[in-house]
C-alpha cells in the first residue's frame, strides 16, 4: 500500500527527495513516518508527521538536514534530504499508522503499514 521512490546515488553534500505513494490509503487518517536500515546497523526512525501536519519530529541525526512533508489530497508523503553524508546511506522506508496527538518516530512506535524501501547511497 506504500511505494517509495526517489532514491539513488548522490555525492556527499548533495540532496535527494524521497516520495511515498500512499494511493491505497485515505491519508487523512494516517500519520506518516520514515525510517532507514543500513547494513549491519539497527533500524533507525528518521522523521514523522501527523495526519494534520501539525506535529513533526526528527531524529537528532537528521535534524536541520531533512524535511518531512505530506500532501493528503495527492496521497503522497515526502522526505527532502539535504547536506547528505555517507552515514545516511541506507534503505529508506515510509510507514503509516493511525494518528496520534504527537507523531512518534518509527522505532518509538511500531507502524503497521510499510513500503518496500528505496536505496539511498551517499558516496563520492
Amino acid at each position: 500500500q506504500l511505494v517509495e521512490s526517489g532514491g539513488g546515488l548522490v555525492q556527499p553534500g548533495g540532496s535527494l527527495r524521497l516520495s511515498c505513494d500512499a494511493s491505497g490509503l485515505t491519508l487523512d487518517y494516517y500519520d506518516i513516518g520514515w525510517f532507514r536500515q543500513a547494513p549491519g546497523k539497527e533500524r533507525e526512525g528518521v522523521a514523522c508527521i501527523s495526519n494534520s501536519g501539525r506535529s513533526i519530529n526528527y531524529a537528532d541525526s537528521v535534524k536541520g538536514r531533512f524535511t518531512i512533508s505530506r500532501d493528503n489530497a495527492e496521497r503522497m508523503g515526502y522526505l527532502q534530504m539535504s547536506s547528505l553524508k555517507p552515514e545516511d546511506t541506507a534503505i529508506y522506508y515510509c510507514a503509516a499508522d493511525a494518528p496520534m496527538a504527537q507523531c512518534k518516530l518509527p522505532g518509538e512506535y511500531r507502524y503497521h503499514v510499510t513500503g518496500q524501501g528505496t536505496q539511498v547511497t551517499v558516496s563520492s
